[in-house]
């Protein structure tokens, strides 16, 4: 009898552990953000990297970000994580690289270093990680790819 208590006992708790792992973990429930908040921050959020490039910026952090979208940094840093399916230094990453890559094809004779701070990396070994997530690539065979055609990457990969 004991045993059969004791099996039931664990299965009732194994099936208690997975009806936890299978309900998602609701991290912002009682943050308080409404969906009309949601959307103004977005869009604030929008604007101040689309419009006005704040991601140049070295030193940028969502507190930074935070003062400009005129929103606590919980509520901008959960329409971040909700929104767009990263965090603060993804989402920063994401406007910087894609500017670096416009760079590096619109100006072929700028220094990778030059377009680096002009999208505000502070640290070659960031931008260029950054940018290998990003791309596969170093900045050098993106601009090659793209400027010189895909012979010049072909090559590159075979010296």
């Amino acid at each position: 009898m004991k045993q059969l208590l004791r099996t039931l006992a664990e299965k009732y708790l194994l099936d208690q552990e997975r009806q936890k792992e299978n309900q998602p973990v609701e991290k912002y429930k009682k943050s308080g953000l409404t969906k009309e908040q949601a959307l103004i921050i977005r869009k604030r959020i929008e604007v101040a990297f689309e419009d006005e490039h704040m991601y140049r910026q070295n030193d940028i952090g969502l507190i930074e970000l935070s003062k400009y979208v005129d929103f606590d940094r919980y509520k901008v840093s959960e329409v971040i994580n909700k929104y767009y399916a990263k965090n603060f230094y993804a989402l920063l990453n994401y406007y910087r690289i894609k500017e670096a890559k416009e760079l590096l094809v619109a100006q072929p004779f700028s220094s990778v270093k030059a377009i680096m701070y002009e999208v505000g990396f502070n640290s070659k070994n960031s931008f260029y990680n950054a940018f290998k997530k990003d791309t596969g690539l170093s900045p050098n065979d993106y601009r090659n790819m793209w400027v010189y055609g895909g012979d010049a990457l072909g090559q590159l990969q075979f010296q």
